[in-house]
């Protein structure tokens, strides 16, 4: 890259992209601002941090500085996609081991001879206040989701593909080769399109209802007998929301250990009794598939396109907000999710090499995406142009949610720009991608 025309003669310093700036009277030289640039180039400069050296001179003197100057951007130009992880392989810790051990080492050589930090209320059995509403409105958000999801998807073309899990937005699926379903051989790579539905765009991720997440844990011949609901809905009722249909014991008063993991509760007699009449937020109730109807107008699109995305953001914010305080554990194989201190006792794991682990769960410590997975599908520029297949590395990719709404009429957020690649220009065919340096 070029940098004559940050050159100056008369002045000594020159800050870009910070509080302080000097601005002396200095001579632009000539700058050539397209000079070298091509995709290679952009590549380049789409990382977060870019370093460029600055050559000052004075015209009074012979001596010459180099000076470096570094330019941050919160939000690249370009990131790569996520990384498929195959059924063979094992999800990463979100910290590493070294890391966890290296942290509990400076956090036991730092606590000696201090008092013991008190322990949150969740795990005394209490409940935090400041995070009920908070769960209310993840839950309220997720079911705003789903009913809007369910009147988009009138206007907006969904496909997914009939023997993966693949879905596609436009007129037509996509011809690329990625399918990883059964009798893939036969149709080498190529998937077979079929309709969608919101559950395709929202994974169903369920886990077991606790009644008590303090006790004991779900033994294996225990896993049909205990109820499964959304991990979502899980974790709303364990932080503070109270649904009939899932009753959960709630204490007013800080559990008493006796021992390493058992416990006795405190006596609550003394208390006085709940007040059944009190108000409490109103939760949303699901729309019928029956009494969805489409979008009147555009416009009415683009407003159900533009609460569909915050609702969105709202429930994956809240629910990251939540699982900081209430942990959900993820196997480290398979798809599975449980909200609680730790993982149950289900020997249901059917993921690579069970076997050895008599059909155990491999528990760790779960991220957003284990709990509401984003689902990412190809963005399509213009629904009414296919993709193709030779073009495949200049598309980007979204997710299934985002992707509609934008097809909806809603503007792109800035934290998926990078990966949709809205910046890439896309040759108009396969000769012309050839000639792309």
């Amino acid at each position: 890259m070029e940098c004559g025309c940050l050159q100056s003669q008369f002045g000594n310093t020159i800050l870009l992209n910070s509080e302080r700036r000097i601005s002396p009277k200095f001579d632009l030289l000539k700058c050539n601002t397209q000079q070298g640039l091509s995709l290679i180039d952009s590549l380049k400069h789409s990382s977060s941090r870019l370093a460029i050296q600055l050559k000052f001179g004075s015209p009074s003197s012979h001596l010459i500085q180099f000076r470096s100057l570094v330019i941050r951007c919160n939000h690249p130009q370009n990131a790569d996609f996520p990384r498929y992880y195959s059924r063979k392989e094992k999800k990463p810790f979100p910290i590493p081991i070294v890391e966890l051990r290296r942290a509990a080492r400076e956090r036991l050589k730092n606590s000696k001879g201090q008092q013991r930090r008190p322990a949150p209320p969740p795990k005394k059995g209490l409940v935090v206040q400041r995070l009920i509403p908070v769960a209310y409105r993840v839950l309220n958000a997720r079911v705003t989701l789903i009913n809007n999801l369910k009147k988009l998807l009138k206007v907006v073309p969904l496909h997914a593909c009939k023997w993966c899990d693949e879905i596609h937005i436009g007129n037509v699926g996509h011809p690329f080769k990625s399918c990883r379903g059964s009798g893939t051989s036969i149709r080498k790579g190529l998937h077979e399109w079929g309709d969608a539905a919101v559950e395709d765009v929202l994974v169903p991720v369920e886990a077991y209802h606790l009644y008590d997440r303090l006790g004991k844990r779900i033994r294996h011949e225990e896993r049909f007998s205990i109820p499964r609901i959304p991990a979502v809905v899980e974790l709303c009722v364990q932080a503070g929301v109270d649904l009939p249909e899932y009753p959960t014991k709630r204490r007013r008063k800080p559990i008493i250990r006796i021992g390493k993991s058992e416990f006795i509760d405190a006596d609550e007699s003394e208390l006085p009794d709940p007040d059944p009449d009190a108000p409490k937020p109103s939760i949303l109730a699901e729309i019928p598939d029956t009494e969805i109807l489409p979008p009147c107008s555009e416009e009415e699109t683009a407003l159900f396109a533009e609460e569909t995305l915050q609702a969105w953001e709202e429930m994956r914010g809240g629910a990251t907000r939540l699982m900081k305080m209430y942990p959900v554990r993820a196997c480290g194989y398979c798809p599975e999710v449980h909200v609680g201190p730790s993982g149950h006792k289900a020997q249901n794991c059917g993921a690579h090499k069970h076997q050895q682990r008599n059909g155990q769960h491999g528990w760790q410590a779960a991220v957003l995406d284990d709990l509401i997975p984003p689902r990412y599908v190809w963005h399509v520029p213009d629904l009414d142009k296919p993709l193709q297949r030779e073009l495949r590395k200049f598309y980007g990719q979204a997710p299934a949610v985002v992707e509609i709404c934008v097809h909806a009429g809603a503007r792109v957020p800035e934290q998926y720009k990078p990966t949709m690649r809205l910046d890439v220009g896309i040759p108009t065919n396969a000769r012309e991608a050839e000639m792309v340096v």
